[in-house]
């Protein structure tokens, strides 16, 4: 199996800066109908319409595994959904939205991993893979493709209005 890779650190995200200052500093709070939770192994489960915001970070999905075990401010989110789906407005008041059958958030890394029919969108440009990884904080994207699905990229022009 060939993996085509592309990494895309300029163009695409090059107009945006940081994510929102208080953003990675708010408490995250998740939302579900059902939790179960093992205090012992520090595993927490959410189904059923789970949201987990951060600021004006909001994931989507169907299910929720927080793993804490490494600690506080160590804990790993994985989302999934048909589609999970991911949405952020970064410095400046970009929005960035993101979906994929999975969604991985690792708090301490800030790094978003999206796997299955993963897409992210900002600024009317598309990035489309097979698996995504984008660092919020250094606004860094890395697609990967997979077996005859190459990355796709989609560039749109700019809308300059004249008055």
């Amino acid at each position: 199996m060939k993996i085509n890779s592309l990494v895309i650190v300029l163009a695409f995200f090059s107009a945006v800066s940081l994510a929102a200052e208080p953003d990675h500093k708010q408490p995250i709070s998740v939302d579900a109908d059902k939790t179960l939770a093992s205090l012992i192994d520090s595993i927490a489960s959410y189904a059923d319409n789970v949201e987990v915001r951060q600021g004006s970070m909001l994931i989507k999905a169907d299910k929720l595994e927080v793993d804490a075990s490494a600690g506080k401010g160590k804990e790993v989110f994985i989302t999934t959904g048909s589609p999970a789906t991911y949405s952020q407005t970064l410095q400046g008041d970009r929005p960035v939205t993101a979906q994929a059958n999975e969604i991985r958030f690792d708090r301490a890394s800030r790094i978003l991993t999206l796997s299955g029919n993963a897409e992210v969108m900002q600024s009317g440009s598309l990035v489309r893979g097979a698996v995504i990884r984008y660092n919020i904080e250094l606004q860094q994207l890395s697609a990967e493709g997979e077996q005859n699905r190459r990355v796709t990229t989609i560039f749109t022009p700019e809308n300059k209005d004249t008055p």
